[in-house]
């Protein structure tokens, strides 16, 4: 737990980069523990920032524009040598995935594969899904379940989202099936998940940002303990 403490005070210590013209509506009472329980400073990883050549990373989707680009922290070129865990944090609207990757361990798994690709929820999707309370529990309790679940958000192989709409369907690491489509400049994923910034790159991977969470957990968001959540 120190160390996920860390590590979300010192995502939440960098330069917000644009960071929210679209900010998530949710990143749980559990992720305010994390941050507001520490009094660790410093970061971890990556600095946003590329020591070499300036690359050049093309992401498309609806929601690219309000997310960080040009010389900006966290711009798609200056991710593209960074370890997929370390990627995600620079990301703004993935606080919430990006917090769940480390309470459950999942950063190993995705640095130490050859490649995978990362269909990763935005912050509003997992508010659409999960209520305060439930969230809290996957990820200060339930982390087995929650891990289960973001297994259903990674496939083997970096895969851009043109190949993936060719491939027609693909198998994620918690062995589900899943159908893909082309939509506009992106993908449909499941038949319920569209990608609105496609094709961020990693060191050792692709990450997708899509507006829904995939895997078979029940809805809970508009629950009776997320309204009295917002009411207090």
């Amino acid at each position: 737990m120190e160390q996920i403490v860390t590590d979300t005070l010192a995502w939440a210590a960098r330069p917000p980069a644009r960071r929210d013209r679209r900010r998530a509506t949710l990143v749980g009472a559990a992720l305010t523990l994390l941050v507001v329980a520490s009094g660790c400073t410093g970061a971890n990883g990556g600095s946003g920032t590329s020591s070499g050549p300036p690359v050049t990373v093309s992401v498309t989707g609806p929601l690219c524009d309000q997310l960080p680009a040009g010389d900006e922290p966290g711009n798609p070129g200056s991710l593209a040598g960074q370890p997929a865990d370390q990627a995600l944090q620079w990301i703004p609207v993935l606080t919430t995935f990006e917090a769940a990757v480390r309470a459950t361990g999942l950063a190993d798994e995705l640095t130490g594969t050859p490649g995978v690709t990362i269909l990763a929820p935005t912050d509003d999707a997992f508010a659409a899904k999960f209520s305060r309370t439930n969230l809290d529990e996957l990820l200060l309790h339930d982390t087995d379940e929650l891990r289960g679940l973001l297994r259903d958000h990674v496939v083997t192989g970096s895969l851009p989202v043109a190949e993936l709409v060719d491939a027609g369907s693909v198998t994620t690491l918690a062995g589900t099936r899943l159908a893909v489509t082309g939509q506009e400049q992106g993908a449909r994923v499941a038949d319920r998940a569209d990608t609105v910034c496609a094709d961020y790159q990693a060191s050792n991977a692709r990450i997708h940002v899509i507006n829904q969470v995939l895997g078979s957990l029940p809805t809970t968001a508009g629950t009776e303990d997320d309204h009295d959540h917002t009411a207090h």
